[in-house]
Formats: C-alpha cells, sequence, structure tokens
C-alpha cells in the first residue's frame, strides 16, 4: 500500500493510544517503516531520531546485529511455549541472570509481558502473601501522588494522575498516596494505616509519567527504612527507570535498595519485544509453597508469558550492555547531554524547568492554555525538524536511546530548542514570563 492508503486506512480502522482521534484525523503523521541505529525512517523515506527510545523501551538502537540474531536463531527453533506445565531454555537462562544483576535478596523471577501487568503481579502477590500469612486485613496499599504504573485496574488504583486515572474511580480499590519526596508524609500514612497497609509502591528516583519529576537524595532509602520499621512490602516500579535509564543498570542501586518485588518491562529485552518481569525474594515465594489442597498457588498467568523470542532479545540485549560497556558509555552521554541543555534550552523564556536524571528529561514550559496543545505543537516542530520527541502536557520529554552518539545528541538538543521557539512564538502563555518563572 502507498503511504496515502496507509494513512486513510489507519484513520478509518485504528484506535491509538492516549490520543485524541478527532485531532489525529486531521494531522499527517508518520508512517514508520524501518529503522537503524537511533534513527527511525517513514514510508516517504523521511528520517527522524527516536529521541523518546520508542516510548523508553529501546536501548541500543534499533537492529542491533547481537539482538537481530539471537531473535532469529530463536525462529529456528520454537516462536512460542507456554510456561504452564513447561518451560524453557530461554526463559530459565533470562531468569538466572535477572537474578544476577538484581539488588540482593531477589531471587524468583516471574514473567508477563507489559509494565502494567507486572505490576498487577507484584501487587496481587503482596496481597495473597498476607492473606496466607493470617493477616488477611493487610490489603491497603501506599503509592506516591502522581505516580503512574500502568493502565490495567490494579496499576490505575495504585495510580495518581487524575487526567489518566479520575474517570476510573469508582473501578478501583482504596489506596493512599503520599506526597512524593516528603518522608513524613510517608511516615504518617504508614503510620495511621499501619494495620491495613500490604505494601509500598513507588517509581525509584524519578516518576515518568508524571512528568519526570524527581525525587530528592536519600528518599528512596528513607521508604524502604519505613517499609521495615512497619512490616510492610516495599514494591519498586523501575519499568521506566531500569536497565540503564538513569544512569546505572537500576535506579534502586544508587540508594543501596533492595525491594521486596522489583518491576521490570519495556528494556529488558531492548525494546524489541514485549516481555515483564516481576522480582521477588525467597521470603514471598516460600509463603505460597503448600499442598495442593491448601490452594496456596498464585493462580495468575499470561498466554505469551516467558515467550522464547523475548526470551532470546532479553538475553542479547545483557550481552550487549556487557561486551558494549554500555553503562560506562552511558556517563560521559549523560553529562554532555545536561551541558546541551543548559547551553541550548535553559535560556528559553518559555522555558519553566528542565529535570534530568541519566538520560530521562522532562522540559516544563510555563504553561499555555490548554487549547493550544503547545506540548503537542512543540513535537509536531520537531518532527518538521527530523527528531521525535513526545509531550506530557505541556512538559516536553527527551529520552533518546543509551546507545545514542554525541553528534545524535547535539542535534536531538538543538532540535529540541529549535522546535520550542517555533511553536511558541506569537503565542501568549497563560501566566506572563518573568524573570521568576523561567
Amino acid at each position: 500500500m502507498k503511504t496515502a492508503e496507509l494513512a486513510a486506512s489507519d484513520r478509518s480502522t485504528l484506535w491509538h493510544p492516549f490520543t485524541q482521534q478527532q485531532g489525529w484525523h486531521d494531522e499527517d503523521a508518520p508512517i514508520i517503516d524501518h529503522a537503524r541505529g537511533c534513527v527511525v525512517v517513514d514510508t516517504e523515506g523521511r528520517e527522524y531520531l527516536d529521541g523518546t527510545s520508542s516510548l523508553w523501551c529501546n536501548v541500543h538502537g534499533h537492529r542491533h546485529p547481537v539482538i537481530d540474531a539471537a531473535v532469529k536463531a530463536q525462529l529456528d527453533k520454537v516462536a512460542h511455549t507456554t510456561m504452564l506445565g513447561l518451560s524453557h531454555p530461554g526463559a530459565i537462562e533470562l531468569g538466572a541472570r535477572l537474578v544476577d544483576i538484581a539488588p540482593d535478596g531477589l531471587s524468583r523471577v516471574f514473567y508477563s509481558d507489559n509494565g502494567a501487568t507486572a505490576n498487577e503481579i507484584a501487587l496481587k502477590m503482596a496481597y495473597q502473601y498476607h492473606h496466607q500469612a493470617g493477616e488477611w486485613w493487610r490489603s491497603g496499599y501506599v503509592c506516591l501522588q502522581n505516580s503512574y504504573h500502568g493502565d490495567t485496574i490494579g496499576a490505575v488504583s495504585v495510580g495518581s494522575i487524575e487526567l489518566f486515572h479520575s474517570k476510573y474511580r469508582p473501578l478501583l480499590f482504596e489506596t493512599w498516596a503520599a506526597e512524593p519526596g516528603d518522608v513524613d508524609a510517608m511516615e504518617a500514612l504508614l503510620r495511621e494505616h499501619a494495620d491495613t497497609v500490604g505494601a509500598v509502591i513507588v517509581e525509584p528516583l524519578v516518576q515518568g509519567a508524571a512528568g519526570i519529576f524527581l525525587q530528592p537524595p536519600g528518599y528512596l532509602r528513607a521508604v524502604r527504612e519505613l517499609c521495615d520499621r512497619y512490616g510492610v512490602f516495599l514494591i519498586v516500579d523501575e519499568v521506566a527507570t531500569g536497565f540503564g535509564r538513569t544512569g546505572t543498570m537500576f535506579a534502586c542501586e544508587q540508594e543501596d535498595v533492595s525491594p521486596d518485588f522489583l518491576v521490570l518491562g519495556k528494556g529488558i529485552t531492548g525494546g524489541y519485544l514485549p516481555l515483564a518481569a516481576t522480582l521477588t525474594t525467597e521470603k514471598v515465594y516460600e509463603g505460597f509453597l503448600g499442598a495442593h489442597e491448601e490452594l496456596k498457588t498464585f493462580f495468575h498467568g499470561h498466554t505469551y508469558t516467558g515467550n522464547p523470542l523475548a526470551c532470546a532479545a532479553g538475553l542479547a540485549s545483557l550481552d550487549v550492555f556487557e561486551e558494549e560497556g554500555t553503562i560506562a558509555a552511558l556517563q560521559p552521554k549523560i553529562a554532555l547531554l545536561e551541558a546541551l541543555l543548559q547551553e541550548h534550552v535553559a535560556p528559553l523564556e518559555v522555558v519553566r524547568e528542565i529535570r534530568q536524571k541519566g538520560v530521562m528529561v522532562g522540559i516544563e514550559l510555563v504553561g499555555f492554555p490548554l487549547e493550544t496543545r503547545m506540548g503537542h505543537r512543540v513535537t509536531l516542530a520537531a518532527r518538521e525538524r527530523g527528531a521525535i520527541v513526545r509531550p506530557l502536557g505541556d512538559t516536553i520529554v527527551v529520552m533518546p536511546p543509551l546507545a545514542v552518539s554525541e553528534s545524535e545528541l547535539r542535534r536531538l538538543v538543538t532540535i529540541t530548542a529549535e522546535a520550542i521557539v517555533a511553536a511558541t512564538d506569537g503565542v501568549v502563555p497563560e501566566a506572563p514570563v518573568t524573570a521568576d518563572s523561567v
């Protein structure tokens, strides 16, 4: 099909995620045909820097030869086999390697196929563990304000972004949301609900979908200590922050925190195939052991749990991390990214704040009337200049693959700055731009 035919079929058939379809029908969005490295190419041959890592998941670039070869080799064996009553080498080997690189104490791996379901698994495991331990009343959860853990019902229940979650409140179970970064607020909630809380769930160091909001140093460590003091589990959601995105393999390493549940997704396969994993401790695992008639089984699973193709990609991605020294090579890029943002973006009058952790960047604009869709306008302007970025409201998110080169970083930041200038030119912000607001 030609590009025009594809676009027409898209508009008449598809429903895109997080997209107002009425506006979509008026746009000429790229249709991505192929990719290489950190560049994606549309059906018309136009090239774009992948400034969002294909929604925060691509790690080593597109069409990495090691990962490509691993997936192709697995195709010659078996594309899919269930893990209900069976196993396969890829799942076993990947599980062992995840345990090896995970924080101390995490020894068991339960696979699923996306971050939301991996968080659901952690929530259900925590609840069932307490129930089987005789503490059935420990059914509540503490999360953070403006948290995001996925779009399934349990994940939404521990989400706290009003725009995404408020409409579904009647469907959700009760949770308590603490002010991010405020240790006293977290302790007050745990103290007030000490008898009913089963787990605390947090995004470590960075709240991604909230707008790349950073937590103060020491906060995650303090939450771990509070969970120990009040006898509740700590669930750390590293779907977005894991696999090098914050500058270390896992964000919780930076505060020497070992959670009771570590939730992984997105970058686990290098961004190739859907796969997620929920890691937990031997203590939790043993809480589910028992005779068949005791019904302590964790009654949860997915058709594509531990898919062999995805596991092959995951193993190859870990090989690339080791062979290419990805984490070490990332450090100068993080420093360069910070310097480029300060040089090109920070001086812009319409930029309120730049938030960066590793290669996770949120550029918050001063705020424009909702109907202007300013964040979206910036992404369109960036696209015209050859880069893909994404908005979260009026916050522009830039999150390139870890494999991005220094020259690509320079081009990406330059394009982003130019796009902000072009999109905001002549548009009046909601509040006047003053020295105090930039």
